[in-house]
């Protein structure tokens, strides 16, 4: 089964649109079918540039879709309820058990409170995940009541991730918008994620580079 099957499958897609409501709920930002395909997108960019074979490719774009289906148990430690549920998916849909690993191992260990890169897949994840700050994720359309969450992801106005052409830096190029949010509150909310970003590059080989407003941050 490929990644274009996953998204196809209404059964997936149920389980991500509830997760995405419970979500809505709580006050979070998108974390929907947007998120989820663009995670997956960054995460096979990540692996085919860096020379893996095209079912790790394929394999990463899967865990990037899944990733955040565990919100729909609870936000907190969601990554391993949802490593959990891929697993149950994975299984269903006849996964072989080594692909059914990787791709679990990636999902359960791509949060900042508990995640490690244990893997080139794992790595790719967070690095895709953990770059996917922008303004049309806020839900929230009073700017008067946002809180620091919706400030900082409704400042960013471009988020790029890109690796260079030698194969020895990742970076995370922002423009944000400081009438909404400064560069601190960035790394107010942000530095875990931007801390074990680093780890996930050291994982592929690489140097993780931040770049605020041509400002070099790390």
């Amino acid at each position: 089964m490929n990644y274009r099957e996953i998204r196809t499958n209404e059964m997936i897609n149920t389980y991500i649109r509830q997760a995405d409501v419970a979500l809505s709920e709580l006050g979070y930002t998108e974390h929907s079918f947007p998120h989820v395909t663009s995670v997956a997108e960054k995460a096979g960019y990540i692996l085919q540039t860096m020379g893996y074979d095209n079912r790790m490719i394929e394999l990463a774009k899967i865990a990037g879709y899944l990733h955040d289906i565990g919100n729909l148990v609870n936000r907190i430690e969601h990554s391993q309820s949802g490593a959990i549920m891929a697993f149950r998916i994975l299984d269903h849909l006849d996964f072989p058990p080594e692909e059914t690993c990787m791709i679990v191992a990636a999902i359960g260990n791509h949060d900042e409170g508990t995640g490690v890169p244990v893997s080139p897949m794992a790595a790719a994840l967070i690095l895709a995940d953990k770059s996917d700050v922008r303004r049309n994720r806020v839900r929230n359309e009073d700017i008067s009541t946002f809180d620091i969450h919706d400030r900082v992801n409704y400042s960013v106005t471009k988020a790029d991730l890109q690796i260079d052409d030698a194969h020895e830096i990742v970076e995370l190029t922002l423009k944000i918008d400081t009438e909404y949010s400064s560069v601190m509150d960035y790394f107010e909310i942000f530095l875990d994620r931007m801390i074990l970003c680093r780890k996930a590059a050291e994982r592929l080989g690489l140097q993780f580079k931040l770049t605020i407003n041509d400002q070099q941050m790390l």
